[in-house]
Parts: C-alpha cells; sequence; structure tokens
C-alpha cells in the first residue's frame, strides 16, 4: 500500500518539478528583455512581455502546489508537518497570484475600468498599488514560507542536501525582497525575483530529477 501510493507521489514530484523550471526558464529571460527595454525606470515593464510574464506566472502557480503535496508524500514521517506547511504556503502563493495576475490580464483591460480614476491605484503594476502589494505577499512572504518549509522538509535526507539548500536560499532572497517596502525602493525586489525565479526553479528540477532518492 505504502509503495503504490509512492509511485503516483513521485510521478507528481517530478511532473511538478519540471512544470516549475520549464517557465521559469522562459520567466527569466523575457524579465530581462523586459527591464532592457523599460521607457524610463519608474514605468512598468512594457506589453508584449508584460502579458507574456504574466502567463508564465500562471503556468507557474499551480505547479507549486503540486510540488509541495509531491514532496509531502515522499519525505521522511517525522518532515511531514514542514511539508504540510510548505503546502499551505504555496496554496496561499497560487491563490493570490492568480487572483492578481488574472485580474490585470482580464479586468484591469476592460476600457469601462481604464477610465475610472481608482483603476490605477488597484490595477497598476508599480507602487504603491493594491496589485503589487498582494503581488508582494504572494511571492516575498507567502513564497518564502513556502519554499523555507519545502527545504526544512527534506531535512536528514542526505541525497537532497545541496537541493535542501538551494531551497532554503531561494526562501532567504525572496524574504529579502521584502526591504523594497520599508525602503520605498521595489528594485530590491529583485532579489527576491532571484530566488523564486532562479534559485527554486532550479531546486525544483532538481529535486525532480533527484525524486528516486526519496521515501516510497
Amino acid at each position: 500500500m505504502k509503495r503504490a501510493r509512492g509511485r503516483p507521489a513521485g510521478r507528481r514530484l517530478v511532473l511538478a518539478g519540471y512544470a516549475i523550471a520549464v517557465p521559469a526558464a522562459l520567466y527569466a529571460p523575457v524579465l530581462g528583455i523586459g527591464l532592457a527595454t523599460l521607457p524610463a525606470p519608474d514605468q512598468p515593464i512594457q506589453d508584449p512581455w508584460f502579458t507574456i510574464m504574466e502567463l508564465l506566472i500562471l503556468a507557474i502557480a499551480p505547479a507549486l502546489v503540486l510540488f509541495a503535496l509531491g514532496l509531502r508524500d515522499r519525505v521522511p514521517a517525522g518532515n511531514r508537518a514542514a511539508a504540510q506547511g510548505a503546502v499551505l504556503a504555496m496554496a496561499l502563493c497560487a491563490g493570490v497570484t492568480v487572483l492578481v495576475h488574472l485580474s490585470i490580464l482580464v479586468v484591469a483591460r476592460w476600457p469601462a475600468v481604464q477610465a475610472q480614476a481608482w483603476a490605477p491605484a488597484v490595477f497598476d503594476f508599480r507602487w504603491p498599488s493594491l496589485a503589487y502589494a498582494l503581488d508582494i505577499l504572494a511571492w516575498d512572504l507567502l513564497f518564502a514560507i513556502g519554499a523555507g518549509c519545502c527545504a526544512l522538509a527534506l531535512r536528514g535526507v542526505e541525497a537532497l542536501r545541496f537541493e535542501r539548500r538551494l531551497l532554503a536560499l531561494a526562501a532567504w532572497l525572496a524574504l529579502a525582497g521584502l526591504a523594497g517596502v520599508p525602503l520605498a525602493d521595489m528594485t530590491v525586489r529583485n532579489i527576491g525575483i532571484l530566488g523564486y525565479a532562479v534559485v527554486f526553479p532550479v531546486a525544483a528540477a532538481r529535486v525532480a530529477r533527484k525524486a528516486a532518492a526519496l521515501p516510497a
């Protein structure tokens, strides 16, 4: 019974790991092009790069939850509480992210909404706005907690020691992005982007590749 449960969980972990890594591999160069083509440093990234990034984020969000679920079902029993914390944090991160980015892609583009005086304060992806605040909540806090819990869930798994360190690094980098709020400098968030758009996907792909080293 335990082995039968392990096989689907292992497949889910492998699928989720690569489902994070592949869109992230596309996200990083698109982000770089978007930043390089900014009309001014204080302006948001322009289309089509912004829309492509939004769609990639929507693809990554559910994969984060699947990754945490797959990890929860494969880690040693003593680490299940940390893994369950990862599931909860990643689910909240994904939920907030989907809400924010679907709203920006769909609702914010309606002419009737764009004509409203309050629309920029809600939907504009620049600080301060409601959408930006929720994005910070999702990626600089909830994701950081989820990645940190993923790292804790791999305690004692010697074959994945390096991957555990990568997950912990991703968590700390994402958390560091929060400093942009008190500093009123959103370029500081680039530290967090390094964590969740580069380090974490690399860790997720490596965990997927080594999934067989986890308990069945």
